[in-house]
Order: structure tokens, then sequence, then C-alpha cells
């Protein structure tokens, strides 16, 4: 099986080619998405950190954003920085180049202020994107795709029509050669034991189930007092309305979009795989920040599935949703894909869902737009902290 892809310096493959202006720093979105406004088709990964943070939450988000900008999708690169960020400019710059990517840069501090910012920054973007434009897409192996697995919007058809259908198409990449990768590492508690039998090694099993230990700790601290006893349910109102009872009920069926494949990997937030086949990564359990994660990590497509519906997109990468739910897939045709509810209905099965959604895949990939892409839905960019921390 082969796809029209994008091939890259570093040997890696795009499904877009994306240009994109993105902020090393908070403080320098406004100037960043009025660089990308004048000119067309850019894209502006806007953020909310890169200062006032230390340690493995400053190390997160550098780790995220150097990942973000050499991802395949993206052909070219404009970095906007403030200029006294912790998250330097050059620090981010010399990662970009030593990539291969092509890469510019602008500080306002160093320019003067906004306005010159602005103006030098849409200069350099224009011939940012004479050079992305050259790229063509050339026949590859589909081999060379990886897809991050996301769960959002959850009812009980999730667990027994659309994630074992997406676990199928896992499978079946993997087996032609290829990568997936799951993560919500909240929505993995009480099911990690079953997990845990796939994994190659006691490494991987052990790094897991740290994960797993440590969210488990943090979730119990933060319940713990009895005035937020109130908003201490560990799945939401939709899910409850749509059939899920439990965080163990609602693991239970997430585990199933991981397919049958063994845990090759078990990876940090945001960190690129080192071994192909299914990965594990730690990420919160929020939609944006896992898909964030997925993505940093070198997913091109996300698959999403959801039975209670979501609209949400990723500005860089394409999301492929598929429900369970044919009633949801009536209600929001415009925004969902793929509808896996004809498994409940008797239609079709799990391997034959699972092959189609796999079509649909490498169709994407060689660069139909999914809904969400043709909607223009980009509200899954989310990076998260570490922890809180007040110096500058």
């Amino acid at each position: 099986m082969d796809f029209f892809g994008y091939k890259r310096a570093d040997g890696s493959i795009g499904v877009r080619n994306y240009l994109i202006v993105i902020p090393s720093v908070f403080c320098a979105n406004h100037v960043a998405k009025q660089i990308a406004a004048n000119v067309p088709n850019a894209v502006c990964l806007t953020h909310s950190v890169g200062c006032s943070q230390v340690g493995e939450d400053l190390e997160q988000t550098a780790r995220t954003l150097k990942n973000l900008a050499t991802h395949p999708n993206v052909g070219g690169v404009l970095i906007v920085g403030l200029g006294c960020e912790r998250f330097t400019v050059q620090e981010f710059y010399e990662a970009v180049r030593e990539n291969g990517k092509i890469v510019e840069k602008v500080v306002i501090q160093d320019v003067g202020d906004s306005i010159k910012a602005i103006a030098e920054g849409t200069e350099k973007l224009q011939k940012l994107k004479m050079e992305v434009n050259k790229y063509k897409r050339h026949k590859v192996e589909i081999s060379n795709l990886t897809i991050g697995l996301e769960c959002g919007g959850t009812d009980a058809t999730s667990g027994f029509a659309a994630n074992p259908a997406i676990g199928k198409t896992s499978d079946l990449l993997i087996e032609a050669g290829g990568s997936s990768v799951f993560s919500e590492t909240t929505e993995l508690l009480g099911a990690e034991h079953i997990l845990k039998r796939r994994c190659i090694n006691d490494k991987v099993a052990s790094s897991m189930l740290e994960s797993v230990k440590k969210t488990e700790s943090e979730l119990a601290l933060s319940t713990s007092k009895e005035r937020y006893k109130h908003r201490s349910d560990l799945i939401s109102t939709g899910n409850f309305d749509g059939g899920v009872s439990t965080v163990v009920e609602k693991a239970l069926g997430n585990i199933h979009k991981t397919g049958t494949s063994p845990i090759v990997g078990a990876i940090k937030f945001a960190e690129k795989l080192k071994v192909k086949g299914l990965n594990f990564m730690d990420t919160p359990g929020q939609d944006g920040e896992s898909t964030t994660g997925l993505v940093a990590g070198g997913a091109q497509i996300i698959l999403f599935t959801t039975g209670r519906g979501t609209p949400t997109g990723f500005p860089i990468a394409p999301v492929l949703k598929i429900t369970g739910n044919n009633d949801t897939y009536e209600k929001m045709e415009l925004n969902i894909d793929i509808n896996a509810g004809r498994i409940v209905l008797g239609e079709t099965d799990i391997d034959n869902m699972g092959k189609y959604i796999l079509d649909n895949v490498i169709e994407v990939a060689s660069g139909k737009k999914t809904k969400a892409e043709i909607l223009g839905h980009e509200e899954l960019f989310n990076i998260p902290r570490v922890l809180n921390y007040c110096g500058k």
C-alpha cells in the first residue's frame, strides 16, 4: 500500500505542506498572528507558554514547540520571539535548522517594535512561502505513516464500535510497517493491567504503569477535598448521558482503540517515537493536550473517535472523526467523517470497518481534506503545564 506525501530533509514524510508561524513565547502571539494573516495559507500556532517556567515544565514546552516546528507536515517555519524569554529564540531556531527544515526568525526587541517586527516577519514569510511551494507529492510506502489514536466525547458506542474499529486500523497499519500512538493516561485507569500483558518487555510495562500510578495519585489528591466533591467526577456529564457510568468502564472501552498489536514503546509527552509499532505516550486526558502530544510525537494523522460528537481539529495535522453512534453521525454529518455506527446497525463488522478507515487514512494522507480541515477547526492545539511557577 502506498500514498502520496512530501519528502523532508530528515527522511520523514509529510501528508501536508504547511508554512507555519510559531512564537517562542506567548508575548509574541499577536505579532505572529499578524504576520501569518499577511501571507495566504500560512498557519499560526499561538500558545500560552515559553516564559515563567523552569525544570521539566520548561523542558516539556521546549520539546513540544521544537517537535511541532520540525513535524513532517511542516514545510517551512518562521519563529517569532520577544527577546527575553526563557525558551530562547536562538535555541528554538538552531533545533529547527539542524533538522533540515527551512526556517527564519524575527525577534521583536531586536527589531524595535511590533509594527517593525510584523513588516520584517511578513517579508521573510513571503520568501519562505516560495521555497515551501517547491515541495511536491511523491509516491511513498504506507510504512512511513504514524497515526495518533484519540477518543473524545465518549458514549457507550465508542467502546464497542468506533474504538475497536480504529484498533483494527492500527493493527493493519502496523502489519504494513507503520506506527500508531495512543495516550490519555487518565483514561487507562482500571484497565492498565490488560495493556501490561501486551508490552514487549518489563521496561515498557514499568514505564507505562508508572505513568498511570502517578496520574492516579495526582487525581486522588485533586479530588480529596470535601468542598470540591461536586467537581470531582473523573468522567464528563456527556459521558454519563452517553451511557458510560465509571472511569473504569470508560477505560475498558477506551483501550479497544489500541487494537491487538504488542506495545513496543512508552514515551513522554510530545516525545518523538523511538521504535516503530504501537507506542504509549503519557499525556493528560484533555483532548487538546493529548492530541498536541501525539502530533508533536510525529503522528501525521489523528484518528479521533467520538460518540457524543465533536467538531474540533488540529492546525497542522488532519483529524479524521469516527463515531460509533448512527444518531450522532446523522446530526453532525458535516463534522464526522466516518460512521462506524453501521457496526451497531449490523450493516458491517469491525474488521471491514477497520479496513475502510485505513482506506480513508490513505486518501487523507494523499491530500483529501477531512471535514475538520474543510470547516477550519484548529482547537486541539494546547500545550499543558507540568507545574505552575510564578517567578520570572
